[in-house]
């Protein structure tokens, strides 16, 4: 059995006694393909884990990565801690956020967003989903 075999079953089981404990910045991530229209510049690569979902599909909780790079985003109501990397984050209405390690950040739904990656971003985020 693989480490991430491993892992992903360990992850499981607790999950299903209802608590659960991961050690984030080791977690294995699944690549998430960017839409082309979405990468501004660079060559960003995005992966994440869902780690919990609520029975009706409204509601995810996980771990996000990309890697350096410049992309364009439709937001989510989200709420995220930053655990490494820096970026920079442009909103359509102009203002600009600068995240880091130890940083806590909201979003609103339908948030336009530009990205820029400075250093491999790892997040921890819970979101309300369509």
């Amino acid at each position: 059995m693989s480490e991430s075999e491993s892992e992903s079953e360990s992850v499981t089981e607790q999950q299903s006694a209802g608590s659960f404990a991961l050690h984030v910045p080791d977690a294995v991530l699944e690549p998430e393909p960017l839409e082309p229209g979405q990468i501004v510049s660079g060559d960003p690569v995005v992966s994440g884990k869902v780690v919990w979902e609520s029975e009706d599909g409204s509601q995810v909780r996980g771990i996000w990565q990309m890697t350096p790079g410049v992309v364009t985003d439709t937001e989510a109501d989200e709420l995220f801690v930053v655990l490494s990397g820096r970026a920079t984050v442009v909103f359509e209405d102009g203002k600009v956020i600068e995240v880091g390690p130890g940083d806590m950040c909201v979003l609103r739904e339908g948030d336009r967003t530009e990205w820029t990656v400075h250093e491999t971003l790892r997040k921890v985020y819970q979101a309300r989903v369509a």
